[in-house]
């Protein structure tokens, strides 16, 4: 069973399954996220939904690529999770099933690609209270209490 980490999904509420993949990416003590400036502005992990026909790995490469503009090496599966959410980008409700991966980066090769989307470095403390969400969060803190 995936675990859920978040809200609990809303009583007679359809939700559409939505896979994606996740990177927790660390460098040099910092950590590379993603802010997203709207619908909701945020920090988040870099990663995104697996389109279909999409294995969780090319899905990965791809979506930290277009959310901040670096390239990654060495991901190495670190759990998963779901959450339920109101998706207003795309105007629907999401049982997001989160492949969370640790990877390094290795190359940045330009601004993101993603409008509305930026890279942002930030120490692991500043970054566990930066994430807009319970599962990144739990993800970062389960790094930092890996590192120690």
């Amino acid at each position: 069973m995936i675990p859920r980490i978040g809200d609990v999904p809303l009583r007679g509420q359809p939700y559409r399954l939505r896979p994606g993949a996740y990177a927790v990416l660390e460098r040099d003590g910092r950590i590379l996220l993603t802010f997203q400036s709207a619908p909701i502005p945020e920090y988040q992990l870099p990663g995104g939904g697996i389109d279909p026909g999409e294995s969780p790995l090319p899905a990965l490469h791809r979506e930290v690529y277009e959310e901040t503009g670096w390239h990654i090496a060495r991901p190495r599966r670190m759990g998963v999770f779901r959450r339920f959410v109101y998706m207003p980008d795309y105007d629907i409700f999401a049982e997001k099933i989160c492949h969370v991966y640790r990877a390094r980066p290795v190359l940045r090769h330009g601004p993101p690609l993603e409008p509305g989307h930026s890279a942002a470095w930030l120490p692991l403390d500043r970054a566990i209270a930066a994430v807009g969400n319970d599962g990144d969060r739990e993800f970062l803190i389960r790094l930092g209490l890996n590192a120690g």
